[in-house]
């Protein structure tokens, strides 16, 4: 510079001008779940540097453009066509806006079958890269799991993409054929391709029971005076062969045979070995969650979930155990040798301490990409959780934690003790159990049954008193009903359904008014029956169990990239269609039951119908007569009040559902309704975690869920309300406004 003087170069070379750096934009990480209760769970143990979002299940399904109605391109390749539903358009809007202002999106969907579809259907939303974008998979909802996946990230497996997307198109054109068949010809609701084959294992159970014939057979225990205590003994052999009893002139003449004593022909004692139980998949949880709580397979399910997806224990929001949905038996390495043996020995001792399990024989349908259900960490014991969570997830928490840790744990050792005693060529068996070590029962105890039976001190060759003789008459029993637990476990056995179906299949059935549910107990409702039978007579391949397991097979051949998508619903769709074609028009209507009345306009029959409403009678010759009786006027009842508008009496009516309610007798002149006091109060909505759509921004404890105002105007609100007034307002798009 010209005008640079002495002292200013001096200065500004000992001082140099600082310009302020640019502001450095803050980078943000976008992760995306499934449910929005593993967001705050998450994101707690990510930091401020990530945004966890969920997109509430699946955000897209399939149209109902193109042939049959089925969103599906038949006629090139069975590509299929997929929308956004409309409930969730808000939502990919929003997660759209999150991502384009995001650094990075990683998804983090469940890790299934359903959760890898989901991550590919955000990914095409999104306009991510499937090669590229991020994949995370994490099989407990812990700080270690959920950082050790964000270091070791996967991609998207199209496989089990194409697999996902393989069953919903099946499940469609089966559900939508079968469905419209049932409505057309017989008034019933729907038809699937799980659902089906499970009805048809019910219905069979339900004929077997029907069918059976009881047989007569007897029993017949004697009563030993040993040293003072009393040992009952059965008959096990008559002149040594099995002792059959059929009827009473055969027990009679063994009676005759009994003397005042018997012999001791032998006494044995021997260890016997006990191993624990495996430890829970999807459907032994289920199976033993009713067997000793009775709770109901969905609600064993959603408890399932909560511990999964995270609760507070101890000031820690966290996981309690792994991932709910899997058929898997195996327990890692890491969790038995870092978690699970070190608490063993230190609780129990070296010699409690037992090894992995693994199936004997591998089930190819078994998918052993997750582990078993256990706990997420050996320190949480139930007695800790218990006073955190509500009681009946303690109850869940202490049968997956028990059985896990109790399937480390050593065999059980008993000392089982078999007297024979013997007379006049008949043999009587009495055995005892006595506990030498209680291995893993010391910490599974209370979900085992007590099978302890002491016997006195028995001497070899010596004879005793026959105190009493016990005969007594008996009938074989017939097959026991199932029971939700039982059905699962027959569908595991068979094949059909997966760990994620077991419940859902089962609420289905009874949604559809095709089965009955009480205290646990299935049985099927006559509609279930005739739907059964007919499914049967005409597509007996589909509801097989043979037929369905081998779908799912090929579903898993799908997943291990075996076979391809194209291949399955080739080899499916038209074998399928040809039958169905050649079935609809020879399928008979359901038959109308007669009333056993003519029609006073035509003569013919008339019949009780089904209709949207229920029931109704009417001429079985419709189209040709559409006569109707008119349906009998229930007697008015007075309540002996007067209405508040025009002075006339109040009497009881009912509407077209059934529901009782007060009016004036003066309808239509006078409209008024009396409000019941109760249905006056403003009435409580109870929300679930698929209401859920993010925590709120203002109190953090509350959720954000789908509200209407009194004007009926949708908007966003605070699950917290009065405490709370947080809200965002929705435009007619669906799409959100402002807030206020």
């Amino acid at each position: 510079m010209k005008n640079e003087t002495a002292f200013g170069r001096l200065t500004m070379k000992k001082y140099p001008l600082k310009l302020a750096p640019e502001k450095a934009k803050k980078k943000m990480k976008l992760i995306i779940v499934e449910s929005p209760k593993k967001c705050d769970t998450i994101g707690r143990y990510l930091g401020k540097d990530y945004k966890v979002m969920a997109s509430q299940g699946h955000i897209r399904d399939l149209s109902k453009k193109g042939k049959g109605g089925f969103g599906i391109d038949i006629d090139h390749g069975f590509e299929p066509d997929f929308i956004v539903d409309k409930k969730k358009a808000w939502l990919v809007d929003d997660l759209k806006k999150n991502a384009k202002g995001a650094d990075e999106v990683i998804l983090a969907t469940d890790p299934d079958r359903e959760g890898e579809a989901i991550s590919w259907h955000l990914a095409e939303l999104l306009g991510l890269d499937v090669k590229t974008t991020k994949r995370l998979q994490f099989h407990e909802i812990t700080k270690p799991a959920i950082e050790e996946a964000i270091k070791n990230p996967g991609h998207i497996d199209m496989n089990l993409v194409n697999s996902q997307e393989t069953r919903r198109m099946l499940d469609r054109i089966l559900g939508f054929k079968l469905s419209n068949l049932m409505q057309r010809k017989m008034n019933y609701k729907s038809a699937g391709r799980v659902q089906s084959a499970a009805l048809k294992l019910i219905t069979d159970n339900d004929e077997e029971i029907a069918a059976f014939i009881p047989e007569e057979y007897w029993t017949i225990d004697v009563t030993l005076n040993i040293n003072g205590k009393v040992v009952k003994a059965f008959l096990d052999k008559v002149d040594g062969k099995e002792a059959k009893i059929h009827n009473k002139e055969e027990a009679d003449a063994i009676l005759a045979r009994i003397p005042s004593e018997l012999h001791v022909k032998s006494l044995e004692k021997n260890p016997k070995h006990v191993p624990s139980k495996l430890p829970f998949t999807t459907s032994t949880m289920q199976q033993e969650a009713f067997a000793k709580f009775k709770f109901p397979t969905k609600k064993t399910q959603d408890i399932a979930q909560r511990l999964y997806e995270g609760l507070d224990v101890n000031g820690e929001h966290v996981g309690l155990i792994t991932y709910m949905r899997t058929d898997s038996i195996r327990i890692s390495d890491e969790f038995f040798y870092g978690h699970a043996k070190p608490y063993i020995v230190k609780h129990f001792g070296e010699n409690y301490v037992g090894h992995v399990k693994s199936a004997k024989k591998k089930d190819e349908r078994i998918q052993d990409a997750h582990e078993a259900i256990r706990p997420t960490g050996v320190h949480r014991t139930p007695e800790v959780v218990a006073n955190y969570v509500t009681q009946d997830e303690a109850k869940l928490y202490r049968l997956i934690y028990d059985r896990a840790m109790a399937s480390l744990m050593s065999d059980k050792v008993d000392e089982v003790t078999t007297a024979i005693f013997e007379a006049n060529g008949l043999t009587f068996k009495a055995t005892g159990t006595r506990t030498l070590f209680d291995g893993y029962e010391a910490i599974y105890r209370e979900f085992e049954e007590d099978d302890t039976k002491l016997l006195p001190e028995i001497v070899a060759d010596a004879t005793y008193s026959i105190k009493k003789i016990d005969p007594q008459q008996k009938y074989t029993k017939a097959p026991a009903r199932f029971t939700e637990a039982k059905v699962v476990k027959t569908m595991e056995e068979v094949g059909i359904g997966r760990p994620s179906t077991y419940a859902t299949t089962i609420t289905k059935l009874r949604e559809s008014g095709y089965i009955d549910i009480k205290s646990g107990i299935v049985t099927p409702t006559e509609d279930g029956k005739r739907v059964s039978f007919v499914l049967n007579k005409y597509f007996p391949e589909l509801v097989s169990v043979s037929y369905t397991a081998n779908m799912e097979n090929q579903l898993d051949l799908i997943s291990d990239g075996e076979i391809s998508r194209d291949a399955a619903m080739t080899d499916f769709y038209y074998p399928f269609m040809e039958k169905f074609n050649s079935v609809q028009d020879a399928m008979w209507k359901d038959h109308e039951k007669e009333t056993g009345e003519l029609c006073p306009q035509c003569g013919n029959p008339l019949v009780i119908k089904k209709g949207r409403f229920g029931e109704f009678i009417a001429c079985s010759n419709y189209p040709n007569c559409s006569f109707k009786p008119a349906k009998e006027k229930p007697e008015v009842i007075a309540t002996g009040e007067l209405c508040p508008q025009c002075g006339k009496p109040l009497v009881e009516r009912q509407n077209k559902k059934g529901d009782k309610f007060v009016a004036c007798s003066g309808y239509p002149s006078c409209k008024y309704i009396k409000q019941n006091e109760e249905k006056q109060k403003a009435p409580v909505i109870v929300y679930t975690e698929a209401d859920y759509i993010r925590p709120c921004p203002q109190c953090k404890t509350g959720h954000l869920v789908n509200k209407v105002g009194k004007s009926g105007v949708k908007y966003i609100g605070c699950i917290n309300f009065p405490k709370c007034h947080y809200h965002e307002w929705i435009n007619k798009k669906g799409k959100k406004g402002g807030k206020r």
